[in-house]
């Protein structure tokens, strides 16, 4: 057996998702159009919030740094991923590989705690509307955002420092689509038990305690909702329910694979397609729909487009 440490391996062989070439060529047509629908959401919620001016809250700021980053995370490794069902091998040289570890983990952490940081605005906005301007002034929120960036970037350079150095035994085969932590450790030449240990305890400090913030908001949000009056209810109820949505189709995914594995080869790359871009392309469309002031942006932008093609 091969024995490289980090300075000596030439690259990575991805077995990605299928070895069928007929359903490779299926997949390469579907999440070519699912990422471009995803960029071309994200884009289109950001465009909206930007230059509609009855979007321009903190909520809505928010939102747009929630769409930037879920443009990074769909684009972190899917291009890699499309590329390679026209491609065998699938290869991934070790800057390539551990550079998607790096971006998957910031990108990813990045987007729990803005999650967190638009439960708390919700919160303020319901549970302490006649304080929430002062409160979540520009100030705050531009801090929030950039905080979030900043744990993020400390989580992920710990995550790829303990896995930059390990000495790796051949063949140097990842079963997935991309470069993912738990698979690198697996071809360590040392006993790796104590070190998935740290990976997984790292990751679950990250996710387990934004999820249980998540849920003290909502849970704070709820009981107030519940003593508002009817209309004011349902509004907040219906925007927090667009919240829970899209914090329970990220969150599932990430404590399945980085927190609690349960090490089912097939279940992990579809839980890993699942985080990486489907929820990047469900995530504007479930604040869009669910969302009036958005449907009202939306419309106006149809109808700008629809009197500039007639005057043209």
């Amino acid at each position: 057996m091969d024995r490289w440490n980090q300075s000596m391996v030439p690259e990575f062989v991805l077995l990605g998702l299928s070895h069928s070439h007929n359903l490779q060529l299926l997949l390469f047509v579907m999440f070519l159009m699912i990422y471009v629908l995803a960029l071309s959401g994200n884009s289109i919620v950001m465009f909206l919030i930007v230059t509609d001016h009855n979007l321009h809250s903190p909520m809505y700021f928010f939102l747009a740094n929630l769409s930037f980053v879920d443009m990074w995370l769909s684009s972190a490794t899917t291009p890699k991923m499309i590329a390679d069902f026209l491609r065998e091998p699938k290869i991934i040289s070790f800057t390539g590989c551990m550079s998607q570890v790096f971006f998957d983990h910031c990108v990813g952490a990045v987007e729990m705690m803005l999650l967190v940081v638009m439960a708390y605005d919700r919160y303020v906005a319901i549970c302490k509307p006649l304080h929430y301007f002062t409160i979540m002034n520009l100030k705050r929120c531009t801090g929030l955002v950039l905080t979030s960036w900043a744990i993020a970037f400390v989580h992920a350079m710990s995550q790829l420092l303990a896995v930059v150095q390990l000495p790796l035994c051949g063949p140097l085969e990842i079963d997935s689509f991309f470069c993912d932590i738990p698979l690198i450790i697996k071809l360590s030449c040392t006993d790796y038990h104590d070190l998935d240990i740290y990976m997984n305890a790292d990751c679950g400090v990250v996710v387990v305690t934004c999820f249980i913030l998540l849920l003290i908001s909502y849970t704070y949000i709820l009981i107030t909702v519940r003593q508002s009056s009817k209309a004011g209810a349902s509004k907040a109820l219906s925007t927090c329910t667009a919240h829970i949505t899209v914090v329970m189709i990220f969150f599932v995914p990430c404590i399945f694979i980085y927190v609690w594995p349960l090490n089912i080869t097939w279940l992990d790359k579809f839980l890993a397609v699942f985080y990486t871009l489907i929820a990047p392309l469900l995530n504007p469309a479930i604040y869009t729909l669910r969302n009036k002031e958005m449907k009202n942006a939306v419309k106006k932008l149809k109808s700008h487009f629809m009197n500039h093609k007639r005057n043209t």
